[in-house]
Order: C-alpha cells, then structure tokens, then sequence
C-alpha cells in the first residue's frame, strides 16, 4: 500500500456529530495512506473514545475558539507540508488523495488543490444541483489556468465556489495559520480571495471526490438561517464589483442558498 507521508487529515471534531465515525473511516480506506489526527475545541468522552478506537492522536485546542481558529489550531498540530482539513460531517472517496498525490508527482505543485463534490441529503447523495452545476462551471477556467491572478479572482467574483472540506493546503506556502477568522460563514471565501493573489497554482481536479453533507445541526445550516450568510455573502461580492452589482447578484444569491435548506 504507496504511503504519502507528506500529508495529513485533519478531523476537527465538535461536539457529538452521529456522522464523524464514517467520516474517519472514510479518510482510513483511502487508496493512498497518510497521516490522520485529530482535533477538537468541545472534548467529550464520545470524541475520545473515537480516536481511541482508530488510534488516533487527539490535541485539544484550549486556546481562541471559533470555526477559523478551530481550523489553524488542527492545521499546526500536522507535521506534514500537506493538509486537508476534514470537517466530521462529510465523507471522502476513497481516490481522493491518490488524485491530489499524482498531480504532484508531475511535478504540479500548488498553495491549494481541491476537487469537485456531491451533497448528501438525510442519507443520500443527492444529484447534482443548479447550484453546484454553476459553481463547475465557475472552476472551469482554472483547468487551464492555474497560476492566473486573474482567473483565480474571476472564478471567485460571483460566489464562493471552492469547496473547503475538499481543499489540501500547502503550508510550506501558507504558513501555520492559513484562515482568516474575521468572518463567521465566509471565512473560506476570505481565505480564498487572500490566497488568490500568491504566484502559485490553485490546483483544481474536476472530479467529484468528496460528499458534502447537509443536515440542521450543521453550522453552516445555522448561519444561514440567522442570515449571517447572506450578510458575509454581499460583502465578499463587494470586492470584485461595485455596490449595485453586488446586491443585483446577491438577488440570485438568496434562491441559491436554498439549497442548502432541509
């Protein structure tokens, strides 16, 4: 079995998620080996007992709190250049790092690489929806043009369209600490914007590895409903178009977001 002993997943774990054992055992029947720790800012005797049953390290982060912080704390705690950040809710096919792994080999290296996904839905991987089929659609461009400050700008000026429980960071260009934390939803698409402007390949693999899960407990379900999204979502849009245009867009925000509804 090829070990990539360069890498590591990162389980931020939280709470008593019911669905963070098969996420584990997804990262475990990867093709591809590699390292896998654990994380978490809510210790429990359920977390422990996990990490305990598939020997997992676990490190406590006793320090800033909040979904960012969560996500540096468990990206210092890796030894490796190469981390993914795996969120306890989602699950990972198992060819996933073997796809990322063979780019490199080619000698393609980047700041971020990240592939296309599905969405699960009470139990199911649901098809495709517009929502997602835009966002393809968006990343297209960067099959081609993966150093271009330019494209990489224009493929994040209508929407974040980078999935963050799919993306492999690169610390040996990010540092420790890659997140930004001002925002509480957008932070992704803050950090993408901000990574954006680096003279290294945003690496995307159009092939849907990874199956994101919605459900109401989730945090990003939470944001939406108190709105927060939304509020994050024109202020991100404001940087790539002015005011009028950004709240026209936004327009076409609010029916998309629905998609993340139960």
């Amino acid at each position: 079995m090829k070990y990539f002993k360069n890498h590591t997943f990162v389980v931020t774990a939280y709470k008593k998620s019911q669905y963070l054992e098969e996420c584990i055992k997804s990262l475990l029947n990867q093709t591809i080996k590699s390292n896998i720790i654990m994380t978490t800012s809510t210790p429990n005797d359920y977390i422990s007992q996990l990490a305990q049953k598939y020997n997992l390290s676990l490190y406590i982060n006793e320090g800033e709190k909040g979904i960012g912080q969560d996500w540096n704390f468990g990206i210092s705690k890796a030894t490796t250049d190469y981390v993914t950040v795996a969120h306890q809710d989602d699950i990972y096919k198992s060819n996933y790092l073997e796809e990322i792994l063979v780019k490199l080999e080619k000698g393609i290296d980047f700041v971020i690489a990240f592939t296309d996904y599905r969405e699960i839905k009470n139990g199911k991987e649901i098809p495709l929806t517009k929502n997602l089929k835009i966002k393809k659609m968006l990343l297209f461009p960067l099959r081609f043009f993966k150093k271009s400050k330019f494209i990489k700008r224009r493929s994040l000026s209508l929407g974040s369209a980078i999935c963050c429980p799919s993306v492999t960071i690169n610390k040996k260009i990010t540092g420790e600490n890659p997140y930004k934390t001002e925002l509480k939803c957008d932070l992704d698409w803050d950090t993408w914007d901000k990574m954006s402007k680096y003279k290294a390949n945003f690496l995307y693999i159009p092939k849907e590895l990874m199956c994101h899960r919605i459900h109401e407990e989730s945090e990003t379900s939470n944001l939406i409903e108190n709105n927060i999204r939304l509020e994050e979502d024109l202020l991100m849009l404001k940087r790539y178009w002015p005011e009028s245009i950004a709240k026209f867009i936004m327009k076409f925000y609010k029916k998309a977001v629905k998609t993340n509804e139960i």
